[in-house]
């Protein structure tokens, strides 16, 4: 759900350039690293010239630093990203001021530079010296114009305009919005953010949505649509046409065209664009949009509220007009865990912000988050769309399949499309090559906005090239290679079901014998809840966090705990391949009165994987999910659960397109803790589980039952 800050970032043991999203932009950042700020000296700027070049990464060979020097300063540039400058600390060692990271220089035995070490963050990665000559990316002049554009209701929007200075022919317009703040952007911004864009030629134009950094007016979070009997009314859409109204008619030289995108609540701005659009609102790419924040984006997964998440970002972002940051003096595991209940953060919030305060008075879902859950109100639009989405995002999946499949309702044009890639929250604006430990054997990310997003904006905006998009595009992981259909999910996969088996045992023969035993059991408790990534568990934005790639993470880090229930198959024989929607059915029973249910499905590695040492005996999250009991019968109407009796629950994982490899296991867990990620189900039911209080929160022991007459079972959606 956050702004993008581009930097480099050290990640998986190499170098890799990602998106970072955080409420803290760059000069909050260099605020920490100057705090501990090495010591810059004086050389001789003829001396830098010997290292002067190009330098790349064994396991990243897409990124590429090099170095080179103007006059007396020197310089580094990454691909694709703009010139950073860096300073000595010795003739051979060099520091950055916008992040905490250094260069050294290595020479071999007979003084000759052939590499570079680069330490960042404590971990230091070699690159290879593969050229003296660098690879310097001019990048396009903009002009930056600044304007209060006012909105129908008198509200002013604070907006950057970039057209390029060389601009000697009409040009579309890309516009984005967004609530984190426009005000630094610059000509460096546009040329690093829309790299694969600028090349093709196109006036920019960014915007503070109402309430937000630069512009007038109250800032809503997720702001509903407006009564069309108020001609007055406004939302973020009529801010949308308006803008778009008034940069047709001011901005010199466009040729009459929009096209909007933008990422996670930038991408759900994309997206409620297209309602009642304007017409030169010709193309709109919601990428990870947040499109329902209860049932399965930001604030909750099928009820289950997202404690953390929830709690920091809100923190952040209505604590004042501007983000402020959120830290801790502890492991974030150990904070929320020693506030006793969810109904003591409540307390400490003392009703300061406004979202919060919906969270305790809307705990179910309610007309309040149905009208702010976009896949409930989009309808047909003359707007082509491109909707974008991460296999492992960690924000917003959900919302990039939602809003596909509504506007896929109404689209008898053929213009709504989808891509889904290997990526989390964003990561189509990094290289993608890998995540976490994964390596995925190409620049997916790359790939994406020069092969994909940079023509399609080109064939809708300046009618040039030829359409070559399927309806959905999606990366298949294992086999490392990107997939076309005509639909979404294909109409190929074939749906199997992949059965619990007492023995912890997971078969698609569906169970035929029982014997006493009808379940497997595990004691359930809300003082020793299980971790959702390794600890210690920094902020969701704080520096170190590992956020970003905790759907990634070895699940190994949970071996040993009692209250985690693991299935799983024999060593295959051969490629399983699955692609679409996968549904748990869980047939389970608790002693408490309510309780929350995840389950997970995850690839294990075989122990010994000489292509992939790093993955030896790794087992990966596929598609993951939460449900909180409560709401089994209705999302609107919780319901205590009858102790110790069997309700089945139907549970949905999502989607992924992924082969499990011959010689891999497929493996299911089911607990009923995720924290501090999701709050704590207290396993009592309560009226309103934000006005919790400790007394209120007792074990359980959770019973999964895999019988005949309780059959437990996975839909995967096979491949013939």
């Amino acid at each position: 759900m956050k702004r993008n800050s581009f930097l480099l970032l050290l990640a998986a043991g190499f170098i890799a350039l990602i998106i970072c999203f955080g409420p803290r932009g760059a000069s909050a950042i260099e605020g920490e690293v100057q705090a501990s700020k090495p010591t810059e000296v004086k050389i001789d700027p003829k001396s830098f010239d010997e290292l002067v070049g190009q330098y790349s990464f064994a396991e990243n060979p897409d990124l590429v630093l090099s170095f080179f020097r103007e006059g007396d300063k020197f310089f580094l540039q990454a691909t694709n990203q703009g010139r950073i400058e860096i300073f000595p600390m010795s003739e051979t060692k060099f520091f950055l001021k916008v992040i905490d990271a250094d260069a050294t220089f290595v020479r071999d035995a007979q003084g000759k530079v052939t590499g570079v070490l680069w330490r960042q963050d404590g971990q230091q990665t070699p690159a290879k010296r593969t050229s003296d000559q660098p690879a310097i990316d001019a990048p396009i002049a903009f002009d930056r114009r600044e304007e209060m554009i006012r909105m129908r209701d008198g509200v002013r929007l604070h907006t950057l305009i970039f057209a390029p200075k060389s601009q000697s022919e009409t040009l579309p317009i890309i516009f984005s919005r967004t609530p984190y703040g426009v005000g630094q952007s610059n000509s460096d911004t546009i040329n690093r953010r829309f790299r694969e864009l600028v090349r093709d030629g196109y006036i920019f134009v960014l915007q503070d949505i109402r309430g937000r950094y630069g512009s007038e007016g109250q800032f809503m979070m997720n702001r509903p649509l407006h009564d069309k009997r108020d001609r007055k009314g406004i939302d973020e859409s009529t801010d949308t046409y308006d803008t778009i109204d008034w940069l047709v008619k001011n901005v010199p030289k466009n040729n009459g065209r929009v096209g909007i995108l933008g990422v996670s609540y930038d991408g759900w701005l994309s997206a409620v664009a297209t309602i009642d659009a304007h017409p030169a609102l010709k193309a709109s790419s919601p990428q990870a949009p947040m499109t329902d924040t209860w049932l399965g984006d930001d604030f909750f997964h099928n009820g289950a509220f997202r404690q953390s998440y929830g709690y920091e970002y809100v923190k952040e972002m209505e604590t004042s007009k501007e983000d402020t940051s959120v830290s801790f003096d502890k492991d974030a595991y150990d904070w929320y865990l020693e506030k006793g209940a969810l109904g003591r953060i409540t307390e400490l919030n003392n009703e300061k912000f406004p979202t919060w305060n919906a969270f305790v008075a809307h705990p179910a879902y309610d007309d309040y988050w149905k009208a702010r859950g976009s896949g409930n109100y989009l309808k047909p639009t003359h707007v082509a769309t491109l909707v974008v989405g991460g296999f492992w995002d960690q924000e917003d999946y959900y919302g990039a399949l939602a809003t596909y499949a509504a506007l896929e309702k109404f689209d008898k044009s053929n213009h709504n499309f989808i891509v889904l890639g290997p990526w989390n929250h964003g990561g189509w604006n990094g290289p993608g090559r890998g995540l976490g430990q994964l390596n995925f054997g190409s620049s997916t990310g790359g790939y994406f906005r020069a092969q994909v997003q940079a023509p399609w904006f080109s064939y809708y905006l300046k009618d040039k090239g030829k359409l070559d998009e399927p309806e959905a595009l999606t990366f298949q992981s294992g086999t490392n290679q990107w997939t076309r259909a005509d639909r979404w999910p294909p109409s190929e996969a074939v749906a199997r079901q992949l059965y619990l088996h007492q023995g912890k045992i997971l078969s698609f023969d569906k169970p035929e014998t029982s014997n006493a035993q009808e379940s497997e059991s595990y004691f359930s408790d809300p003082a020793n809840p299980v971790p959702y990534r390794k600890r210690p568990i920094q902020p969701t934005y704080g520096r170190g966090s590992t956020w970003y790639t905790w759907l990634v993470q070895d699940q190994k880090f949970l071996e040993g705990r009692s209250d985690v229930l693991t299935w799983q198959t024999p060593v295959l024989d051969h490629d399983l391949v699955m692609d679409g929607d996968v549904v748990a059915h869980l047939f389970a029973s608790t002693s408490g009165t309510d309780s929350d249910w995840v389950v997970k499905l995850i690839d294990v590695y075989p122990d010994h994987n000489p292509e992939e040492p790093a993955m030896a005996g790794y087992q990966l999250m596929i598609v993951d999910e939460i449900f909180r009991g409560r709401y089994r019968q209705s999302f609107e109407k919780p319901a205590a659960i009858v102790p110790n009796q069997v309700n089945e629950y139907t549970i949905d994982l999502h989607a992924n397109n992924h082969t499990f490899k011959k010689g891999h296991q497929v493996m299911v867990q089911v607990q009923s803790t995720w924290y501090p990620l999701y709050d704590r189900n207290p396993q009592k039911f309560v009226a309103n589980i934000f006005l919790a209080q400790p007394q209120d929160y007792q074990s359980a022991t959770q019973k999964i039952y895999e019988s005949p007459r309780y059959p437990s079972h996975l839909t995967l959606p096979v491949m013939k």
